[in-house]
């Protein structure tokens, strides 16, 4: 009996190398992720005041009116910004609300310009 069970044994793992030619399926490699996309242009409505306003004064009435702004400091200069914005388009619909609000306030000597958005702060 025993004789038989190593016979029957034998014949089972010899049984295990049937088959070698066909191919395992070979592990597929690691997705590699694309490379990052450029950030999409990112877009802001600049106001600025003509004579020297000061900045809290103007971004207090952009808030006041509801345009939210963020003060920028660049090469010493500070700026306001409304924005970002993701489209030109957009940018400048905001600037003929902020433009339309500053003549209803009888604003004056403060521009709007489209401008790129700053990407360092």
């Amino acid at each position: 009996m025993r004789k038989l069970a190593w016979v029957i044994a034998v014949l089972a793992l010899a049984g295990c190398g049937e088959g070698r030619d066909v191919e395992a399926p070979k592990p597929k490699p690691a997705a590699t992720s694309a490379p990052a996309v450029a950030a999409a242009p990112q877009w802001a409505v600049e106001v600025r005041g003509q004579t020297p306003q000061a900045v809290s004064d103007l971004t207090g009435w952009l808030i006041e009116h509801s345009f939210m702004s963020n003060v920028v400091r660049e090469n010493g200069k500070e700026r306001v910004l409304v924005g970002p914005f993701s489209s030109e388009a957009e940018a400048q619909a905001k600037q003929e609300q902020v433009t339309a609000a500053l003549v209803r306030a009888k604003k004056r000597n403060i521009e709007t310009l489209v401008v790129d958005y700053p990407t360092a702060q």
